[in-house]
């Protein structure tokens, strides 16, 4: 089920009509660890009809810097020994190899003026690292194809899950089958996808001078999801004498991973954005509930937390789609009334309130917010407006129109 869901995704067929097309440009496909990037690669690969190399740098320690041109050669021979339309080389993890952007540029641009029909994906799970690296050296080269979480759609087609359940465990397929045992699932979501996230993808291939301080940033971050938090504070909480720029860069990193951002207020200023109080806001509601300790049942039982999960998991829908490019995710606040989340994309601003349960009424954030900005549109989610699982089932796109 997984595997054919995999492929099933838009970015399945995407990829694999970049690939029979002439050969253009290199494919690059970013998101965070355990979207499906390999297994959709490995699924698009043998779609492809061409021959085909796999090799992955996602090992425990970096790869040297011979390892990419060893690849490179080995597909070299296949695609020489190929027809026309050649071979293809699939590079898993790339950002984990010593020099991979320079190396890439170099054999990239030696197959151009050979015309050698070698086709080549990239992969990677830092997103932040894979795009320095394109920015800096493979400029003009490459497309990006980056894969978000998964919905609820997806989790629903795949799993049979419903709202609860995907609002509770969230959004990592590989996790599905383990939530018939929610210690388990617990364990699996702590270790092998947090703990290899910030050992292997932050801290391995980043400058984290305080390592703990990131860890517990993170901890802090998934405790507070879905509530402002003025940096002074999280110095306050996490007992460090570090600063507000070292805990703004430590959140760019973690956003770059996939795992936690911090929302910038909305405001007419640019540089009163950059410098208010982020909402904390995860990625995927199971790296939030996966450290809590609670069970589903219990977690609903609670409206404080079940009401923090439900809009996190509204909030997980937005910044998703803001990693993708199709819109800037903010919130607002001023003088105690605050609307939750505010949409932009070009002259399109969208406000949204979230409620996990009943009320009338036009919420006073929403109505002080639509005074001073005039947006497009104002939405309430939840309670009285707009079903959840409908808004979470519909892309962000539908919400933006204009």
């Amino acid at each position: 089920m997984l595997s054919k869901l995999s492929y099933s995704r838009p970015y399945a067929e995407e990829l694999l009509g970049r690939l029979r097309e002439p050969r253009r440009f290199l494919q690059v496909v970013t998101g965070a660890r355990q979207v499906g990037k390999t297994t959709l690669i490995t699924q698009v690969s043998e779609r492809s009809g061409l021959p085909y190399r796999f090799a992955t740098a996602d090992e425990p320690s970096l790869r040297g810097p011979g390892w990419i041109a060893q690849q490179w050669a080995a597909a070299r021979l296949m695609a020489d020994g190929a027809d026309s339309d050649g071979a293809l080389l699939v590079i898993d993890e790339v950002q984990k190899a010593a020099d991979w952007a320079e190396t890439v540029k170099r054999l990239w641009d030696e197959d151009t003026r050979a015309a050698r029909p070698l086709r080549v994906v990239l992969s990677g799970s830092a997103p932040l690292l894979v795009e320095r690296g394109l920015t800096e050296s493979l400029a003009g080269r490459f497309e990006r194809l980056h894969q978000p979480h998964w919905s609820l759609a997806e989790m629903r087609d795949a799993f049979d899950w419903s709202l609860e359940q995907f609002l509770f465990y969230g959004a990592y397929p590989g996790a599905a089958p383990l939530t018939s045992r929610p210690d388990r699932w617990s364990r699996y979501v702590r270790d092998a996808l947090i703990e290899t996230t910030v050992a292997r993808d932050v801290l391995l291939l980043s400058r984290v001078d305080k390592p703990a301080l990131l860890r517990r940033l993170f901890a802090l971050g998934c405790s507070y999801s879905g509530q402002i938090l003025s940096y002074t504070k999280m110095l306050g909480q996490l007992h460090d004498a570090g600063n507000t720029t070292t805990l703004a860069h430590y959140l760019d990193l973690l956003a770059g991973a996939g795992m936690l951002t911090g929302l910038q207020k909305y405001s007419g200023a640019e540089v009163r954005r950059r410098n208010s109080s982020p909402k904390l806001q995860v990625f995927n509601t199971a790296l939030l509930t996966a450290g809590s300790r609670l069970t589903l049942s219990q977690t609903r039982a609670r409206p404080d937390s079940w009401g923090r999960l439900v809009e996190s998991a509204v909030g997980a829908h937005l910044v998703n789609a803001a990693d993708m490019g199709v819109c800037e995710v903010f919130y607002w606040r001023d003088r105690g009334r605050e609307v939750d989340f505010v949409l932009r994309a070009g002259p399109v601003v969208v406000a949204i309130e979230v409620k996990s349960g009943r009320a009338g009424g036009t919420p006073p954030g929403i109505a002080a917010f639509a005074d001073r900005f005039h947006p497009t549109r104002s939405l309430l989610v939840g309670g009285d407006g707009i079903p959840l699982d409908e808004f979470l089932a519909r892309p962000v796109e539908y919400w933006i129109q204009p």
